[in-house]
């Protein structure tokens, strides 16, 4: 990663690492996203004994990290290695591969505009950083159409040249659930009344036949909580129906 944060982490935070020097009793490694220096002791390596440090970091390895402590007037920053669940580990390598590829569009944008990267965080991408947080949250708002940068106050022609380049490198996030509904009834048009209690007119809803008294449904959206409040209205939509029209509607997951 080019760009550097600013100051020291906090206790707490979960980090790229890259394993600089192995000593017998401790590991220095550099903090990816700070550009520091900071120490795991043997003891936060791996639970119980460890007989050889190698075993478990190699010198250029990558690994991921929680700040255990500061030292804010000599700098020194404590690490832990087995502090960090798996899970953690898998979200933090997801968001800073995320990040990288975000960062490889301010790239494309220094080259189109006969520039360097410097530059163009300088006009542009610290900016983003600072009020989004990362260029990857910022980049996911532009295709989702939630943003225009306007509130950045930045030159209208390098807002319209980046924004053009996220869309076209950038494809939607898309969120699937899939759902089984079962619908009895006297009626022998089933799919029909089904649609028709569904309100098939939302175009994130597919609705399939597989075998009675069993229908697919597939629910997409741009994320999780969006998708699951689809589920939930269809959910309510169906049972309503139902009463109404003495049918049975169940909707498992």
């Amino acid at each position: 990663m080019f760009y550097k944060k600013q100051g020291i982490p906090e206790i707490g935070e979960v980090l790229i690492c890259t394993v600089k020097r192995v000593l017998p009793d401790s590991v220095f490694v550099e903090l990816d996203e700070y550009g520091k220096e900071a120490m795991i002791h043997i003891s936060e390596i791996a639970p119980g004994r460890i007989r050889n440090i190698r075993d478990y970091v190699k010198e250029n390895k990558k690994v991921v990290c929680k700040v255990l402590s500061i030292n804010k007037i000599k700098g020194y920053v404590d690490l832990s290695l087995r502090r960090v669940n798996q899970a953690q580990k898998i979200q933090k390598n997801n968001q800073y591969k995320q990040e990288q590829k975000a960062e490889k569009i301010l790239k494309e944008l220094a080259v189109k505009l006969k520039t360097d990267l410097d530059a163009i965080y300088n006009k542009i991408g610290n900016k983003i950083i600072e009020n989004y947080g990362s260029l990857t949250s910022c980049f996911n708002e532009i295709i989702n159409e939630k943003t225009d940068l306007k509130e950045l106050k930045i030159d209208n022609e390098l807002c319209k040249n980046l924004i053009n380049l996220v869309k076209e490198k950038i494809k939607p996030l898309e969120v699937k659930i899939i759902a089984t509904l079962k619908f009895e009834s006297d009626a022998g048009n089933g799919i029909e009344i089904i649609k028709k209690a569904l309100d098939l007119d939302n175009n994130n809803v597919k609705l399939t036949y597989v075998s009675a008294p069993n229908y697919r449904l597939d629910v997409t959206s741009s994320d999780y909580k969006k998708a699951e409040s689809i589920i939930k209205n269809l959910q309510e939509n169906v049972n309503e129906f139902a009463k109404k029209n003495k049918a049975k509607f169940e909707l498992l997951r």
